[in-house]
């Protein structure tokens, strides 16, 4: 298929190409992950990255937090976790006979949830509000969140011992679930030489920051989304509500399907979304969101995705 040439929209993108390297110094032979993380974060959406415990899901937020130039900071989900951990408590004052919210770590541009579904269903759902509203309430007054705003959520398999499944509510505020999955064997080469990558994030300097990042989420918008193409998504999105019975793709997910499909196309230097764009994160857009997809994990839902995409007529 031949692509569009890049615009001044996609030119004015500067920082990106340099962010990808950055990151792909750290997160060795995942340059496909890397870049749906990346686009989920130019598309303003939340990332849930499912894996086994040592595979760099960790390092991988922390990377993209640092070279973003972004405030970062780290939840360890567990079962005794409640609410207030995370988005704070109000405090009464004696001297002022009133009640003082003192924010809790939700209030920062990145929020790392480390193992979210070890917490109880409670606990998680204290983050409902904050990912799609970007604000708390609590005790009746809201509070608004910084911006740009990412939750980054970790999950281990379901079989491992302590973890709870995630709501079917909390999985549609993702807009992407991903896997890092084992490295191959020149990368797990370089990583044996190399040794810990925790190292070498230390000695990584932000690319972009806060600001740079906000007007690179308006370029992402503004990438160009013709009639042919809004054709494409809804015949896919018509495919999956056939193969699921209705259930799984919200209008949420039919946004963040083209959001998504905006930011990557915004990655690759243009400024027109075709169909390349929409099969590159259809997968991580709505596999978490098929019936069933909680408990057969990102490979088997890609898998289904991936048939559903044979499929349906590529215009």
């Amino acid at each position: 298929m031949r692509l569009p040439n890049s615009s001044p929209v996609s030119r004015a993108a500067g920082g990106l190409d340099d962010a990808l390297q950055q990151i792909n110094r750290v997160i060795l032979g995942k340059d496909h992950a890397v870049r749906l993380a990346l686009s989920c974060m130019l598309a303003r959406g939340h990332l849930l990255i499912e894996d086994l415990p040592g595979v760099g899901k960790t390092i991988l937020a922390h990377t993209l937090a640092r070279v973003l130039g972004l405030e970062f900071r780290r939840i360890q989900f567990t079962s005794d976790l409640l609410p207030a951990d995370i988005i704070g408590v109000s405090i009464y004052d004696q001297d002022d006979k009133t009640f003082r919210f003192t924010p809790g770590p939700v209030f920062t541009s990145v929020v790392l949830a480390d193992e979210i579904n070890r917490a109880t269903p409670k606990t998680q759902s204290a983050l409902l509000e904050a990912m799609e509203e970007r604000q708390i309430t609590a005790d009746g007054v809201t509070h608004r969140l910084p911006e740009p705003f990412f939750v980054i959520a970790t999950q281990n398999p379901r079989h491992q011992i302590g973890t709870f499944p995630l709501p079917e509510s909390q999985l549609d505020r993702f807009h992407m679930r991903l896997r890092l999955g084992p490295l191959d064997r020149r990368a797990e080469r370089t990583l044996l030489r190399s040794g810990d990558r925790r190292v070498l994030l230390q000695e990584l300097d932000p690319v972009l920051d806060a600001a740079r990042l906000l007007a690179l989420q308006a370029r992402a918008g503004e990438v160009r989304v013709g009639d042919a193409l809004l054709d494409y998504v809804q015949d896919l999105l018509q495919a999956i509500r056939a193969l699921t019975d209705g259930s799984g793709v919200s209008p949420r997910a039919g946004l963040a399907l083209v959001r998504g499909a905006q930011a990557w196309a915004l990655l690759a230097g243009r400024d027109m979304v075709v169909p390349d764009d929409v099969q590159a994160v259809l997968a991580a857009v709505v596999g978490h969101r098929l019936a069933g997809s909680d408990e057969e994990g990102p490979e088997a839902a890609a898998a289904r995705v991936a048939r559903l995409v044979e499929s349906v007529p590529v215009p």
